[in-house]
């Protein structure tokens, strides 16, 4: 009997030192973070019609992930990634990337945030059909007030860097599928960003093309560092990432 106090203040302290080192290893983690989101809520309203896409998402992402963020239409995914990348504003919560808040940035400020520190993939392409790959790849820089002479030597690296540096002249519609993507995937990555984000980047792609372009990702990611956040409902191209994040009705579901 007297040596149940004795035990029952080992097993608080137990406790209290398994709390204490998991507090340490979440803020270890999010000390090394790129992203650190946390509950996020985002509804849209039509009318009398509410929306709940987002409730209430944590969501840490390490540098130098390749992250994907599963789930069925409609589950959120991708207003995740426009809440998380300043595309899109949400209704509370807090997103801070590389150590700054979002909401400490106004509109100018994150804006030229992301032209520097960002990259797009998008399934849509968005490549401008009348100029070459080259000139839609050094636009980002252009409008960003790079030297002419400097965008286009780093627009052709980055084509390089994808292996087209024998397409720089030819226009979008001279290219196949898989080679329109690179080009996007180039553009995305001319101004070497930290953070890359792409969204169902092989959706219009055939499974030839969609692995070539997830094999470039995961050369870039590896080689370079950058940070790689996928969303998609692809199998085969969240089996290639690192870590996956399944969502189901807004909230994040699973963390594998």
């Amino acid at each position: 009997m007297g040596q149940e106090p004795t035990i029952g203040r080992a097993v608080a302290v137990r406790e209290l030192t398994e709390k204490a080192a998991e507090r340490g290893n979440e803020a270890a983690a999010k000390k090394d973070a790129i992203v650190v989101a946390e509950k996020i809520h985002k509804t849209f309203r039509s009318g009398e019609i509410e929306v709940h896409a987002l409730r209430g998402v944590d969501l840490t992402i390490g540098t130098g992930e390749m992250v994907a963020i599963m789930g069925p239409s409609g589950c959120g995914k991708t207003t995740l990634l426009n809440s998380l990348s300043g595309l899109d504003s949400f209704d509370s919560g807090q997103v801070t990337i590389e150590g700054t808040p979002l909401a400490a940035m106004n509109d100018r400020t994150r804006t030229d945030y992301r032209a520097r520190r960002m990259g797009f993939v998008f399934q849509s392409f968005n490549l401008l059909p009348v100029i070459s790959a080259v000139e839609n790849v050094e636009m980002p820089l252009l409008v960003s007030g790079v030297r002419p002479s400097e965008a286009r030597k780093r627009a052709l690296e980055s084509l390089a860097s994808v292996g087209l540096a024998n397409r720089a002249s030819h226009r979008p519609m001279q290219l196949s599928g898989g080679q329109i993507q690179r080009v996007t995937i180039a553009r995305a990555l001319v101004n070497h960003p930290a953070l890359v984000w792409a969204d169902e980047p092989t959706g219009n792609l055939d499974v030839g093309s969609s692995t070539e372009v997830l094999a470039l990702m995961q050369r870039l990611n590896r080689e370079q560092g950058q940070t790689f956040v996928i969303v998609t409902h692809d199998p085969h191209v969240a089996g290639l990432c690192g870590r996956i994040v399944r969502m189901e009705d807004g909230e994040i579901a699973a963390d594998e």
